[in-house]
């Protein structure tokens, strides 16, 4: 379509199943919004600040954290996991701080699963790419890295 072109990197038009309207999905973040979205990548800042919510599972690079010396849940079991807290923070149910410091697998859980600022270079590329992609105050869908499934919250 001629309009996809003007699309920021990343975004695709949809056509939702259930309500036949055209939704918008980035297949690099798995977020998708019912709004246009808008930007075209070039202004893109150097670097940017995110929070976010690691579940670790029996392949993640190093399979233990704070909350469980072995972990033996399966990648399948850990996605469950993500799309259940993607679920209750949708909802209102949960925030998203309240839920990394209870159940994420790193370190930042200590801090609501801020990580700070950081540059491009400096995360797993999956993490990197979908943190930049977003736009401050959105939330990715599951994003797979070497440690494990992600939420990313950018915050700045």
């Amino acid at each position: 379509m001629a309009d996809e072109e003007n699309l920021p990197s990343g975004w695709e038009k949809r056509m939702s199943r259930s309500s036949g309207k055209v939704y918008y999905f980035n297949h690099i973040t798995n977020a998708s919004q019912w709004e246009r979205p808008v930007g075209d990548g070039r202004g893109e800042p150097e670097k940017v600040r995110c929070s976010h919510l690691l579940v670790k599972h029996n392949q993640s690079r190093r399979p233990s954290s704070w909350r469980e010396q072995n972990i033996t849940r399966t990648k399948d079991e850990a996605l469950e996991l993500i799309q259940k807290y993607i679920e209750q923070i949708k909802s209102g149910q949960e925030k998203f701080e309240s839920l990394a410091s209870q159940f994420s697998d790193c370190s930042s859980a200590k801090n609501g699963g801020d990580l700070g600022l950081f540059g491009r270079g400096q995360m797993q590329k999956p993490f990197e790419d979908a943190s930049f992609a977003l736009k401050v105050g959105d939330m990715s869908g599951p994003v797979f890295t070497d440690s494990g499934v992600h939420i990313i919250l950018r915050t700045g």
